[in-house]
Formats: C-alpha cells, structure tokens, sequence
C-alpha cells in the first residue's frame, strides 16, 4: 500500500517563513486523541512539498511522483502496456500510469480505491490464491509491468515489520516472475538492508539488470528504496 493513507484530510501547507525567509515548520493546534506517530505523520504531510504539489495536481498521494521520477529514467510504461498495481490505494501510480498512456491497469489492494477509469480496481487480500488468476482475467493477458507499493500493517515491534515487509516482497515477486511479458519489468518498494538480498538473488537470472533506486519524493530519513528488474527473460 502506498506510504499517504487513503482521503486523509490535510491541512493546508503553510505560506508565512521566519525573519530569515525560511517557511516556518507548521504545528498542528491540537495533539488531543492521537498516538505520537499520527501526529509526527501529520506534521510530515503539512510540511512535506510532494505532498502539497500532490494535492495542488490532484494526485491521491506523493507515492505518484515517485513513480513518475523512476519512469522517467527507466521508461517502465509504455503506450499501450498492460500493467497491475499490487497494494494500489488510494490510487496515485495507478494515476501515473494512465495518465502515461498505459492501454490497461489493473490495481488491487486491501482498502477500497474510488473508481480512476479506464482502470480496473478490485478490494481483496493479494495473498488470496483467487487473486492472481482474477488481476490476469482482468487484464487481459499477462503484463508488460507489475509495480508494487505494498506495505504491512505494522505491529510496532521491529523484527516482526520487517520479516512482513519481506514476506511481501517475495510474494510480489514470485507473482511477477510467474506472469510478466518477455521482456517486461517489476518495481516493487523494498528497504536498505541485507534483508532483501536473497530476493535479489532469485530476481537477477530472471531478469537482465536488478538494482535499486531512490527517488528524491522518497524521504532521505526513510529506509525505503525501490527494487527494479527490467528485460525478464521469461
């Protein structure tokens, strides 16, 4: 799932600065009823420029221009491409995607996604083994690209998040290596650390280049990278 919960509702991104003409960091009034995370991620988002330039281009989340900045570079989406989104809400690479001509994407995710047509968009658990024959069924056909932005619900307890944040790369990845084009691609979120390196491994033979990437709507405090494997071999 991407890191901007769904239709959260933000407060406007402050314009005044400090004597030296620095925007001034905006508190929130009140921290009465929520955790210390939500109000950290609350004071992220007010001062966070992505997040603002999100909301004044009409995309669901900053996770959008991260995939744009990665697209960019690596021309993932072509005119035409057929494309599934693994943990799609609230919806802003699926966003990216048509709006870079992609001819079909499908995206799935836990939460409800509001429509963005000409895309399909289905609510149900990705690790359900209906799910990948119903994303293919859908999509007419195996992809040119799988992307996913899937993250865990986490439990606080550090061990634990990260053998989950693993579990779904590996999960991502198999569905990719078993139903890409070939020739195609798989951009999934992942993290820095050795963790993730035996799901490299299984990756390169399958794919021409594996490397990760860091794109500057990524939080530079964040351990969060992207994985990209390009030209599966099939």
């Amino acid at each position: 799932m991407s890191e901007d919960p769904p239709r959260k509702r933000m407060v406007k991104p402050p314009s005044g600065g400090d004597g030296g003409g620095r925007a001034t960091p905006a508190r929130l009034r009140t921290a009465k009823g929520r955790t210390h995370s939500s109000q950290a991620w609350l004071e992220r988002q007010i001062n966070d420029p992505f997040s603002a330039k999100a909301r004044a281009m009409g995309y669901r989340s900053r996770a959008a221009f991260k995939l744009s900045e990665i697209d960019d570079k690596a021309r993932l989406i072509k005119r035409g491409s057929k494309i599934i989104d693994l943990g799609a809400a609230p919806g802003g690479w699926v966003q990216i995607a048509v709006e870079r001509g992609a001819g079909m994407v499908v995206g799935v995710d836990l939460l409800p996604i509001d429509p963005l047509p000409p895309a399909e968009l289905i609510q149900m658990d990705f690790t359900d083994p209906a799910c990948a024959p119903l994303l293919i069924e859908k999509l007419g056909g195996p992809p040119d690209l799988v992307l996913s932005d899937m993250a865990p619900n986490t439990v606080g307890h550090r061990q634990t998040d990260h053998l989950r944040i693993v579990s779904l790369i590996e999960v991502a990845a198999d569905f990719a290596m078993s139903v890409l084009k070939p020739g195609g691609a798989f951009l999934t979120k992942s993290f820095q650390g050795g963790e993730v390196a035996d799901v490299i491994a299984r990756l390169k033979p399958r794919f021409a280049e594996v490397k990760s990437v860091k794109p500057k709507a990524s939080r530079a405090d964040s351990s969060e990278v992207y994985l990209l494997a390009t030209g599966f071999k099939g």
